[in-house]
């Protein structure tokens, strides 16, 4: 933000607080209670600061955290008063940590709006828990699931921090206050991923300082985190399949892909491939073993975004041939993700709002018939065996019961929170509107077409005036048939950016 507009927002903040009643002063903006952020803080043209809350906020005593804040002011001198507040996904991730990236994402929001960003207590630089492996290794390919949970328990020992006091509707509290502490009123509340959640749990509990709530993604409370998780990749992958099939370029140059991707797993469930790979990023060689837990994970990341998923194809081919370096190379494209992601805050959250609500055989029964199996989530449920536990309210899964003004977007190709999510929860929602968007996987604010329609729901508050027909433009981008990419002549459509 340039500094005229700096001087006329403070101005108009005198001339508010010359105009209150017996002289009363103004109440502090954001702005006086931060400050410039420096270089390692976040975005110069941003304000940056702490909040201190007590860890236990029921007793107030003992330990206290810093929750880390940045704030991305409005861009015009004629800004809202009623911020945009972001809620970053995971659960893991810190908001505040990815503000340089929010800013380019939501740089059309920011226009009316100041946007707030918080690190949620665990994540970011807010007391994080986290749990990090050596990335410059291979050797977490070959670590026993009885090593990986070791490797958790010493994290676990080593937190100066009590796990079951980061659970979301502590975080939501601390949100709150943050709020209040900010000078902020009313505000708008952006959820992404498990950023809906928080979102939905926040309304629940402080319904009355929400003007208006943007639903990216939605996984309400009741989802029970991950049971669903190989059910709905297989969806996902099951249009992918389909969408091969159906493509004259891709069924031919891949015939029969909906037999080999079961097949490729069946085959390394039963004897995992030893074999020989670059790390891509340091270019060291090591011996690993390649099992069907392995290609499961990186199959589901893919499908998170519809450009990654073109891929899939041309990479299980290379499987069946046991060269997995391209396999590999994919799995560690979103390494700087997975440094912002506090695996002890994840398992706080799942392990208390989730797993203890999991029923037995309940896992197995929506995992049949999916190449996914158990693989993507038996490391979590062995890991919250262990892992310390709050008690949350049965109460806590029931739907969210609202009438402030509710947008939920859903790509039809998630591969996590598919479009049945986001319709159960609008159904609760007496002013709300879902809308799927084609060719679109996880995540549609960083589409046009959703940004268009976040911007239109913001200005007035309303879904009445928001305009969706944009949502059925994106294509699933065409598959890559060369190590070139598409083939020029296919004539596919590129996804909406």
């Amino acid at each position: 933000m340039n500094s005229p507009s700096l001087l006329m927002r403070a101005a108009g903040l005198v001339i508010a607080g010359l105009a209150t009643a017996c002289g009363a002063a103004p109440r502090p903006s954001a702005i006086d209670r931060l400050k410039p952020c420096t270089v390692d803080e976040g975005p110069t043209d941003a304000y940056c600061g702490t909040y201190t809350v007590f860890e236990n906020r029921d007793t107030r005593q003992g330990r206290q955290i810093d929750l880390r804040i940045v704030v991305l002011p409005a861009l015009s001198a004629e800004s809202q008063p009623d911020p945009i507040v972001f809620l970053a996904g995971g659960p893991g991730q810190g908001a505040a940590e990815m503000a340089r990236q929010l800013r380019e994402l939501l740089r059309p929001l920011q226009t009316e709006r100041d946007i707030v960003l918080m690190d949620q207590r665990g994540t970011g630089k807010s007391h994080p828990l986290t749990c990090e492996g050596d990335r410059d290794s291979l050797a977490a390919l070959d670590e026993s699931d009885e090593a990986g949970l070791q490797r958790l328990k010493k994290c676990l020992d080593g937190y100066d921090a009590d796990p079951t006091l980061y659970t979301t509707m502590i975080a939501m509290d601390d949100l709150d206050e943050v709020r209040g502490y900010l000078g902020y009123g009313a505000i708008n509340v952006i959820g992404g991923s498990y950023g809906t959640r928080a979102g939905l749990v926040y309304l629940r509990r402080h319904g009355d300082r929400v003007r208006s709530i943007v639903l990216d993604g939605v996984a309400p409370p009741g989802m029970r985190l991950p049971l669903f998780f190989a059910r709905d990749a297989q969806r996902a992958l099951d249009k992918l399949l389909a969408d091969c099939e159906a493509d004259a370029g891709c069924h031919a140059k891949y015939p029969g892909l909906a037999a080999r991707v079961p097949a490729l797993l069946a085959r390394l469930d039963k004897a995992p491939a030893k074999v020989r790979l670059v790390h891509p990023r340091t270019g060291m060689a090591e011996n690993v073993t390649v099992d069907a837990a392995f290609i499961a994970s990186i199959l589901h990341a893919s499908l998170y975004s519809p450009l990654v998923a073109s891929l899939v194809p041309e990479l299980v081919s290379r499987a069946e041939a046991d060269d997995f370096q391209s396999m590999l190379a994919l799995a560690t494209l979103n390494e700087s993700a997975a440094e912002n992601m506090a695996i002890g805050m994840q398992l706080s959250v799942l392990c208390s709002e989730d797993h203890p609500f999991i029923k037995p055989g309940e896992v197995d029964t929506l995992s049949a018939g999916t190449v996914f199996a158990r693989h993507l989530i038996k490391w979590r449920l062995a890991a919250c065996d262990m892992w310390p536990k709050a008690q949350v309210p049965s109460s806590y899964h029931d739907p969210v019961v609202s009438d402030v003004p509710a947008l939920l977007l859903s790509g039809d190709l998630d591969p996590v929170t598919p479009p049945e999510w986001g319709e159960e929860a609008a159904s609760h929602l007496s002013k709300s509107k879902h809308v799927v968007v084609s060719g679109t996987g996880h995540g549609v604010t960083s589409t046009g077409c959703g940004l268009k329609m976040i911007r239109a729901f913001l200005k007035a508050a309303s879904v009445d005036d928001v305009d969706a027909s944009c949502a059925t433009t994106p294509q699933r981008p065409p598959f890559f048939l060369t190590p070139a990419g598409p083939d020029p002549m296919a004539g596919g459509k590129q996804a909406t950016p």
